[in-house]
């Protein structure tokens, strides 16, 4: 059996905050979307917001975050990274093909044998909410990721933490290390601690404690 038919075959299962209600009968959390530009009242087969600019990917990506830990990460675990409960979203490909599983499934929801493993999506959140946390979940880095960099990020991180280093240097490394880091998805960018790290230090006010504790959860993550 291919990864490609494990994921599809696991798919079903589950999508938000419970597993057959194993956690009970929790309610969606709404998530905000007015900032995202419309996509139509017809629902697309495809994430509309890869190709929209790198600023509304960065939006889309960030309210994906927020919406996919308020309704999806219990049953499918933080960061995406599955505990075993329910399928490894990060490995459904960034793809037409994947998009098409993943909106189905938002879409409709699943039932097996009489017995609601996912509840129906779609009419809940919407559209838009459904891509944005599409975007956030083929963005995620694959297991691994970082260890070919994990000794200078530990040192990076120390010398932020600390208070030290050439910021605009540091910048520049970051950014070189995340156009590394490969998400399981195949989708070119990832939304990695080392992304969000660089950022923290990019624009007028850089903020090195916060970039130094984005690289301690990546790296406790990575674990």
């Amino acid at each position: 059996m291919t990864a490609r038919t494990r994921m599809i075959a696991a798919f079903g299962l589950c999508l938000t905050a419970t597993l057959a209600f194993a956690h009970g009968d929790v309610a969606p959390q709404p998530v905000n979307t007015d900032v995202l530009p419309d996509v139509g009242e017809e629902w697309l087969n495809e994430n509309p917001y890869r190709s929209m600019g790198e600023e509304v990917w960065a939006k889309a990506l960030m309210i994906g975050d927020s919406g996919y830990n308020q309704n999806c990460a219990r049953c499918h675990g933080l960061g995406v990274v599955s505990g075993g409960l329910a399928p490894d979203l990060r490995y459904l490909e960034a793809s037409d093909y994947g998009d098409e599983w993943f909106v189905e499934r938002f879409q409709s929801g699943y039932t097996q044998n009489g017995i609601t493993k996912m509840p129906a999506f779609g009419e809940l959140l919407g559209q838009k909410a459904a891509w944005a946390i599409r975007t956030y979940i083929e963005t995620r880095p694959e297991d691994g990721a970082l260890d070919a960099h994990s000794d200078r990020l530990k040192a990076i991180r120390d010398e932020l933490a600390a208070g030290n280093g050439d910021v605009p240097a540091i910048v520049e490394e970051l950014k070189a290390i995340s156009a590394e880091v490969a998400t399981a998805s195949g989708a070119p960018v990832s939304d990695s601690a080392v992304r969000r790290a660089m950022l923290l230090l990019t624009g007028d006010a850089p903020d090195k404690v916060a970039a130094s504790e984005q690289l301690t959860i990546g790296l406790s993550a990575a674990h």
